[in-house]
């Protein structure tokens, strides 16, 4: 055979077919496993699971479908991936996992497998995934599906949950800030909860409900595009399309102006089929709407009227109303539909009923009920888009790109990014009054608005109808014929640079237009109205409604704003303020106000850089009013949250720079600081959630204020301070805080800091946002973070020097102190700390405090008892956090990463205890003793038993975290052989910390560990009670196995050889650990048994441990007692709880607290309460004869020492009750059967061993056996009762014996060799006891087929159980003390002759103490043995015995010979009663029956008499009606 070659290019597999491998050298596999190929060979390969590299061996490479792979290096090792993608890798490795677990809940029958649809769909996907065919949108649509699905069923399988970056990919906690991370689970926790709930309530049908995935983004857009317009007009037309509230009756977006053609193309033809536009910046609360509509509002340009035919005189170009189309797009929208882009909606087509129909109050009434289009309207296709402009524009780019028009909403976005520059202001022509004056009709009114500065200019191309078209010099509005109320709702934008808006008014025109050109060209601008969009104080005109004063005058006086723009434009001013307006005409300037006529305008701001408020403006503008600063910082706490959070970052800029420029006076710090909490606070609402990504953006590109810091830190250099106690404990509500925290990136701080000095300023903003906030309001902060902060914080000591390196060290050594020393206060249970994990611990890379803190004690720490002060509280905190669930069980890359910056904080924190408080002088107990208990409690965690975890889980955290229990044990083990002689102070207090930690299944960790216990042996040898109980609390929670025996065993041994003299005390902790180890873990594996029986033997071997410690002895007793009571074994839960009894004292003596009834107080009061129940458990289970033995205990201690007659009288009545019990109730005597579990197949509790069962009453064997083979499905029954041989006994499988025993009678002293009642004997018959008997029949010398008893000799076996029946248990184990003793063919007979007699007595007995019993089992019991053709009776004795040829050859059998004789005649009168009785008792059509059965018993007495003598039964009680036989002597 040719060598192994390593393998170069095939490294990586996967299983197509099932291989079984034979021995251990070949690998078995299955269909889908993985496989690491290392060497190669002849058409095999060798190599190892990627799940389980523990399994290696040689497989066929017939089997393996190779894979590409990338080869890694990391150190010295090689690491082999595979190649393909990173979302097909995931679905691989999730349909893996998935599978393993679908396996079993099929098994289990569970109702998540019906959920196997997931991976059926995952599959499908894969493969297309696989195909590489996908363009770049539908393979984003696809991996978005995915991941969705992947993080569903992670959650109903209640695995972890998977952390996703924006773009769908595993979020690396590597490259990802620690705050960014936690985000990320946030995040994902809500989206999978609320895909949960859809899946729960069926969204389809809840029109109420947004999808999760939209729902969980906070800006939406809308994508349009216009396919055709098909409608007969005949001129030119403008089409503006928006989004449209019914319910509100309000437009919220923008207008998409499209230009139609009268031939029925785009006026610009180059825009065929490329009309589209998306409405953007919608948030949540748009998608809460209950209805959303797209409408289009379509005005014709040309004619006044359209059926005029003379188009040569008509005056065109003239904007008039032709009807609407509406679509409810509600579902589309709310992402409740999936809408495909290429299918096509048609939006039918209302026209106006008449000309001088508006189209606003139409739009409303198509709304609300449809009607017939007669076919024209718009074609469009849509798709609902999440996210903004910039987004969608990246993830759709075959959608929308840069021609792609952009329609936003009216009002600002729920989120205002920093740098999102907006400055639009929407005028919507509201209405008019105008008097129709000399005219005979109403005027056709047209308003023309122009937009001027303060000179009269226009201001060119400032006006927008719509978006995607050009800009305007002027607005026309549309013409209503002959209407004296025109209600336009005309909405339109006005966009103005910002510096010029203090210049600029808008002003409207009105005229008259004719529908004949000739008229038209004639009419003039008959009136006016303007407006300023700036108010003299420096804020932009308000929101709403506005009514505009209406001037008339000449033309041209209209035109020159010096008539006007002195005038009040609006009717609410002030009027005797100028004392010109009034309700009749006046004339100003040339012009007069016209109280006939009216006109309203409505006005929306989307401004970032005006604001309508004056306190903010003055904030902004501080400079020009400084002596006003104080009021405006003031003031800002009062103005309306929604105007603060749209200039954001304005007043962020300007606070910064007024501590910036004051930095060298306080006069505004605390004011300034007070401002920012406020800011905060506001983001922490709820309705400003939003603007937390403002906030964050502006910390990482805006922030600029390099010194704030200083000015941040007053607060902490004097707390106490009554300047700064209003500001630090003013209580707010806890999601300040939690928000105020959570916007700090602490990894992302420190890479920029490392590039640029000046982002130094961050940790300014960083104070603002923290210090004052951590010293008073810490009950609702995470521990987490505040002791993780600390330490990142320190980090940045490594990165600056000088002036810089000393404000940092300022800032921790004023921050980390008060944090600990704040929340070490709080209680260890306080709900805020770990109920909802708000905040993550901040992630440090290199060490924290060894060299720049501790290491510099002169500026950090000057004394060592403030050091001390500062470990201890922080080892407290910590061993805390590890305790307390702060994050939920399916976080797990937060919780590694948790544990990884506690890893690296503890051995940090070692390398300083061992530098300074490890000698003698310096040498801190209690230091030391926190330190061990927090490395072990780490080390000990549930997050990091990887035992626990499924094998990809598992190979995931070795992967990325390595195995920290390794590294944290190591370091323990160092830290206790550095202690010397200290030693001594943590034994034994360490001891049960130190065996849980060598519990931990991980080899190289317990061959590490375990030395340490010989160690503890050679400074102090009593510490076997702590061992016994940690053990004890440790294995029933999991720890400790088989192998952890054999290497506690191994390594303590080796350790003794150098140390002879120790080794007898470490063989003896040795044999002390194991033998209760063994009993630990059978009694933990036959927890989770459905056989009850086994968890009974398993509790019982605990509690007969001559190494138990007593103080878990009643814990056990109660589970044995419970066990009992579920089967109604009454008699052995009696006996149970007497063990605890036996325990406690007739005395005053204080009880302990651990037992069950905790209302008594001393060790009397529980003996008592327990007699009673022990008492009452004997009475169910017709054991009388013990509870009457505890009712005469109980009575001695009520008549002689607590003289409670009343109490005594009770339980003498009760001892009565029962002593009539023994006397007139049957109680049927148990079967009892010898059961042997025989093979290596069985749990070693009973692999080998032999029981013996106590049978129920009337158990018959085969029900016995029976229920004992459902127990033992698999097992094999053998037929015969003699022990097995080896074959059998080291079988790998399981055999079960069994077969049925008698009790051998152990009749107590008091009743020797007295006439006792039969009812009193036939308790002791089979019960208290211990030794039983199996008789097996064999054949020896001659077989005469006339009289088969002359050759029968009886093998006996006898079995002595450990304890007597009935006990504890329904079973005992024999002591393998096997007596087997020989009987010969006349001691056979003579107990035959015995149990005959016997059982004619007990049957007597009981026909005559009950005449209620059936007559037939007396009747064929005598007539057995009278008959001589039935049974054959005694005469076959007498021909095998009582012959002179058996005398002559068995002289020693004399007395035996004479035995047989007298039981022979014991058996006449025995009879005679019987036959007596039945006489008494038969009916007449047994009569014949009883006269035969005396005729024969008849010429048997007489023989018998003549032969053997006459004996006499002895009766008693002869003045009671019944008469009972007493037993004859020696029957």
């Amino acid at each position: 055979m040719a060598p192994w070659m390593r393998t170069t290019t095939e490294r990586y597999g996967v299983v197509m077919w099932n291989f079984i491998g034979l021995g251990e050298k070949q690998l078995s596999l299955e269909i889908g496993d993985t496989v690491h190929i290392q060497e190669t060979c002849e058409g095999w390969y060798k190599g190892y699971l990627v799940r389980n590299n523990d399994r290696q061996g040689a497989f066929p490479s017939s089997i393996v479908q190779l894979r590409k792979v990338i080869i890694e290096k990391r150190g010295d090792q090689e690491v082999v991936l595979s190649a393909e993608m990173p979302l097909v890798k995931e679905v691989t490795t999730t349909l893996r996992e998935w599978g393993s677990i679908w396996k079993q809940l099929y098994v289990v029958n569970t109702p998540h497998f019906v959920c196997v649809w997931l991976m059926w769909d995952l599959m499908e996907w894969r493969s297309q995934l696989l195909s590489g065919t996908l363009p770049s949108d539908e393979f984003k649509e696809l991996k978005q599906k995915v991941t969705s699905k992947i993080d569903y069923g992670n959650k109903i399988l209640e695995l972890d949950l998977v952390v996703r970056d924006v773009n769908g990919n595993m979020l690396d906690p590597e490259n990802a800030s620690v705050i960014s991370l936690f985000r990320a689970h946030q995040d994902a926790t809500t989206k999978i909860n609320e895909r949960i709930k859809e899946e729960q309530s069926n969204i389809q049908t809840d029109h109420s409900v947004i999808s999760a995935r939209i729902q969980s983004s906070p800006t939406h857009s809308l994508y349009v595009f216009v396919r055709n317009f098909v409608c007969r007009i005949g001129e030119d037309s403008e089409l503006f399309m928006s989004l449209y509230d019914p319910n509100k009756q309000t437009i919220i977006s923008e207008n998409y102006l499209v230009r139609w053609g009268s031939k029925g193309f785009p006026r610009e033809v180059e825009m065929l089929n490329n009309l589209k536009v998306v409405f953007t910046d919608l948030g949540n609360k748009d998608l809460n709407r209950e209805k959303i509509y797209l409408i289009c509002q379509i005005v014709r340009v040309g004619r006044m009227e359209l059926k005029e035919t003379n188009t040569k005189k008509c005056t065109q170009g003239l904007r008039r109303p032709f009807g609407v189309a509406v679509m409810d797009i509600s579902d589309i929208i709310k992402g409740k539909i999936e809408c495909d882009e290429e299918k096509q909606h048609f939006i039918p087509f209302f026209p106006v009923v008449a000309e001088n129909d508006f189209l606003h109050p139409l739009l409303n009434k198509v709304t609300a009920s449809r009607g017939d289009s007669g076919g024209q309207g718009l074609w469009v296709t849509m798709k609902a888009l999440v996210g903004d402009i910039v987004q969608i524009r990246k993830e759709y780019p075959h959608l929308v790109d840069r021609s792609t028009v952009v329609a936003r909403k009216l009002g600002f976005p729920e989120i205002i990014m920093p740098g999102d520059i907006r400055n639009d202001i929407y005028l919507t022509l509201w209405a008019g009054d105008f008097d129709k004056y000399n005219k005979t009709s109403q005027k056709n009114m047209e308003v023309i608005m122009m937009v001027c500065d303060e000179e009269g200019k226009i201001v060119s191309n400032s006006i927008c109808l719509g978006a995607g078209d050009r800009p305007l010099n002027d607005y026309r509005s549309v013409i209503y014929y002959q209407v004296k109320q025109p209600r336009w709702m005309e909405t339109f934008k006005v966009a103005i640079p910002l510096e010029e808006m203090h210049r600029i008014h808008l002003r409207f025109m009105f005229r008259h237009r004719s529908s004949q050109e000739s008229k038209d060209k004639s009419e003039k601008n008959f009136a006016m109205a303007f407006v300023r969009l700036m108010k003299e104080d420096g804020t932009v005109l308000k929101d709403g409604l506005h009514d505009l004063v209406v001037f008339k005058g000449d033309s041209k006086r209209m035109e020159d704003v010096n008539s006007y723009l002195s005038l009040p434009s609006t009717r609410y001013v002030d009027v005797h303020k100028t004392g010109t307006l009034s309700r009749s005409t006046s004339s100003v300037g040339g012009l007069s106000v016209s109280s006939r006529d009216s006109f309203t305008i409505s006005t929306l701001v989307c401004s970032t850089k005006l604001t309508q408020n004056v306190g903010l403006l003055g904030l902004l503008k501080w400079r020009t009013r400084p002596e006003l600063l104080k009021e405006n910082l003031e003031k800002l706490k009062i103005i309306d949250g929604e105007e603060v959070v749209k200039f954001l970052q304005d007043t962020l800029d300007a606070l910064f720079t007024i501590m910036m420029e004051h930095s060298q006076t306080d006069d505004y710090d605390i004011l300034v600081f007070d401002a920012l909490i406020y800011i905060i606070g506001l983001i922490a609402d709820r309705k400003f959630q939003h603007f937390n990504t403002v906030l964050e953006a502006y910390i990482k590109q805006h922030f600029s204020a390099t010194l704030a810091y200083k000015s941040v830190l007053l607060p902490v250099s004097n707390p106490s301070s009554s300047a700064v106690q209003p500001l630090l404990f003013p209580c707010p509500t806890p999601p300040l805080l939690t928000v105020s925290l959570s916007y700090l990136d602490i990894k992302g701080m420190y890479m920029s800091l490392s590039k640029t000095f000046t982002n130094m300023s961050l940790f300014s903003l960083q104070m603002v946002h923290d210090l004052p906030l951590l010293l008073s309001f810490s009950p609702s902060l995470s521990l987490s973070l505040s002791l993780s902060l600390s330490l990142s914080l320190s980090l940045s000591l490594y990165l600056f020097q000088g002036d810089t390196f000393q404000h940092i060290q300022d800032i921790v050594v004023s921050l980390l102190r008060t944090i600990n020393r704040t929340v070490i206060t709080m209680g260890r249970e306080h709900a805020l700390i770990v109920s909802k994990p708000n905040y993550p611990p901040s992630q440090s890379n290199s060490p924290l405090f060894t060299s720049q803190i501790f290491g510099r004690p002169p500026k950090f720490l000057k004394f060592p008892s403030l050091t001390i002060d500062f470990l201890m509280e922080t080892f407290l905190l910590f061993k805390d956090l590890i305790g307390k669930h702060v994050y939920p069980s399916d976080w797990m890359a937060m919780i590694m990463v948790q544990n990884r910056v506690f890893l690296r904080a503890i051995n940090t924190y070692a390398d300083t205890m061992n530098l300074k408080f490890l000698n003698n002088n310096d040498f801190e107990v209690q230091l030391w003793n926190n330190y061990f208990h927090l490395a072990v409690a780490f080390i000990t965690q549930e997050s990091l038993q990887l035992q626990h975890f499924s094998s990809t889980k598992r190979n995931n955290i070795l992967t990325k975290y390595g195995d920290m229990r390794r590294l944290i044990g190591f370091a323990i083990r160092d830290m206790w052989y550095k202690l010397g002689g200290n030693k001594i102070c943590f034994i034994p207090g360490m001891v049960g910390p130190i065996l849980e930690m060598t519990l931990i299944p991980e080899e190289e960790l317990r061959r590490a560990t375990i030395p340490i216990f010989f160690d503890m042996m050679q400074c102090e040898h009593t510490f076997e009670n702590e061992i016994i109980l940690k053990l004890d609390h440790e294995v029933e929670g999991g720890g400790g196995d088989e192998r952890y025996m054999e290497l506690l065993e191994t390594i303590l041994l080796e350790c003794a050889v150098a140390r002879p003299l120790l080794r007898p005390e470490v063989e003896h902790f040795v044999t002390l650990v194991k033998g209760l180890l063994v009993r630990l873990l059978d009694y933990r594996a036959v927890m989770s048994d459905d056989s009850r029986n086994n968890r009974m033997s398993c509790t019982v071997n605990l509690l007969v441990s001559p190494t138990h410690y007593r103080k878990n002895h009643n814990g056990y007793l109660y589970k044995l007692r419970d066990l009992h009571l579920d089967v109604e074994n009454y008699t052995e839960a009696a006996y149970t709880l007497l063990l605890h009894s036996r325990l406690l004292k007739w005395s005053d003596d204080q009880c302990s607290p651990q037992f069950e009834l905790r209302s008594c107080q001393t060790q009397r009061q529980l003996k008592e309460n327990l007699y009673d129940k022990i008492i009452g458990h004997f009475d169910k289970g017709k054991m009388w004869e013990e509870a009457i033995t505890l009712c005469k205990e109980l009575a001695d201690q009520y008549e002689m020492e607590v003289f409670d007659y009343e109490l005594l009288s009770q339980s003498l009545k009760q001892q009565a009750k029962f002593y009539e019990n023994i006397m007139k109730i049957l109680r049927p005597k148990p079967d009892y059967f010898a059961v042997g579990y025989y093979g290596q197949g069985y749990p070693p509790f009973l692999r080998n061993k032999v029981f013996i069962h106590r049978g129920k009453e009337y158990e018959r064997r085969e029900d016995f056996q029976n229920q004992l083979m459902s127990q033992f499905p698999s097992a094999v029954r053998l037929n015969i009762t003699t022990m097995p041989g080896d074959d059998v006994r080291l079988s790998p499988l399981q055999y079960i014996q069994c077969f049925t025993v008698q009790p051998v009678l152990e009749i107590p002293p008091h009743l020797k060799n007295k006439p006792v009642p039969d009812q009193i004997n036939n308790f002791y018959k089979s019960n208290y006891v211990q030794r039983f008997h199996y008789s097996r029949p064999v054949r020896r010398g001659p077989v005469d087929p006339n009289n088969e008893f002359v050759s029968m000799w009886i093998e006996r076996t006898t079995f002595t159980t450990v304890y007597k029946l009935p006990g504890i248990l329904r079973w005992f184990e024999f002591s393998f003390s096997l007596c087997q003793t020989t009987i010969s063919p006349l001691e056979n007979a003579i107990e035959t002759m015995e149990s005959t007699n016997d059982k004619i007595l007990t049957m007597v007995n009981q026909y005559q103490a009950d005449d209620a019993l059936p007559i037939n089992p007396l009747s064929m019991l005598l007539n057995g043995i009278v008959d001589p053709a039935v049974m054959g009776g005694f005469a076959k004795y007498e021909k095998a015995f009582f012959t002179e040829e058996y005398n002559l050859q068995h002289p020693e059998d004399r007395d035996k010979l004479y035995r047989l004789k007298d039981l022979i005649a014991w058996q006449i009168p025995l009879l005679g009663g019987g036959i007596s009785l039945h006489g008494k008792r038969v009916t007449d059509d047994l009569r014949p029956f009883h006269e035969r059965m005396e005729e024969c018993f008849k010429h048997m007495r007489k023989k018998v008499e003549k032969e053997y003598g006459v004996r006499d039964l002895v009766r008693e009680r002869e003045g009671e009606k019944r008469r009972v036989f007493a037993a004859p002597v020696g029957v």
